[in-house]
């Protein structure tokens, strides 16, 4: 019984929290953005626990269906031949099991939530469990997970508005640029057996480019943010908060970034667990003055 606990805690990579944090960051940005807070608490702190959830659930079971679709390609790609589904640990069926009951699990928190949210979560699902598929067919597998991945800033900001509004459109686009840079820096880990085995990212794409791609999807990224401020009429207070997370990105990301070194991928990758803090900190602080 403990085995298949330490296996389905491997599986899902629950003692790897910078998935699903990157996954929740998103939806507290929306969240915050659209909250009044004039108005009792509760039910911020109340729906940021279930958007919480959410992502924990949602990126667990990701990770499942991932390495079921992954399993003949992680065999061979020495960072995860050793996954529990690659290495036969657990079979398919059961897998697919745990990620039913998890999926099934997300349901409920989803069903907290008002029903245009409910809608535009259920409408994304298609995406978020064939992305995993993307780097056999296109370079720009990346732009497919940051498209899924900050889905949650929208669901946010619905959750609160009951409607679509372009400013969360508009923060959600800068978002992608973001998904877009970090992931980058993370395929570098497994650059060279994804090259030999065929499989495409922006890092082999831009391999060689590397610094000059992280810094236009950075740069995007921070436009996209002050255009969003302007349109929320944000104070500017926000636009001088909004200079520090960024300082992180260009200053100490794109500078230390090293493509051929995977433990300083990794460890630039993880720090954007702080950029997502550090944002949402911002917009809390913004709307709260």
């Amino acid at each position: 019984m403990i085995n298949q606990a330490k296996l389905f805690i491997d599986l899902t990579r629950l003692k790897k929290p910078i998935g699903y944090m990157l996954l929740f960051w998103p939806c507290a940005w929306g969240l915050t953005l659209a909250y009044d807070f004039s108005k009792s608490l509760n039910n911020y702190f109340f729906y940021l626990l279930l958007f919480f959830l959410g992502a924990v659930l949602m990126r667990s079971a990701g990770c499942i269906v991932n390495d079921i679709l992954d399993k003949e390609f992680d065999k061979k790609v020495f960072r995860t031949k050793d996954r529990p589904i690659a290495s036969e640990k657990i079979s398919v069926k059961v897998a697919f099991l745990y990620a039913s009951i998890l999926c099934l699990l997300a349901l409920f928190v989803l069903l907290n939530f008002n029903q245009f949210t409910i809608f535009l979560a259920l409408g994304s699902m298609p995406l978020a469990f064939t992305y995993p598929l993307m780097k056999r067919f296109t370079y720009w597998p990346q732009l497919f997970l940051g498209i899924t991945f900050n889905y949650g800033l929208i669901l946010g900001w619905t959750s609160i508005k009951g409607e679509m509004d372009i400013v969360p459109i508009i923060f959600y686009l800068g978002a992608i640029f973001w998904t877009l840079g970090y992931d980058t820096i993370y395929g570098y880990q497994d650059i060279k057996d994804d090259e030999i085995i065929g499989l495409k990212s922006t890092s082999i794409k831009f391999k060689g480019k590397e610094k000059k791609f992280l810094f236009t999807c950075y740069a995007l990224l921070l436009i996209m943010f002050l255009i969003g401020g302007y349109f929320m009429k944000l104070n500017n207070a926000y636009y001088f908060l909004t200079i520090i997370p960024f300082l992180h990105l260009f200053f100490y990301q794109i500078k230390n970034f090293k493509s051929k070194d995977p433990i300083s991928c990794l460890k630039i990758f993880k720090s954007n667990n702080m950029f997502g803090l550090i944002i949402f900190l911002n917009i809390l602080i913004v709307k709260n003055l």
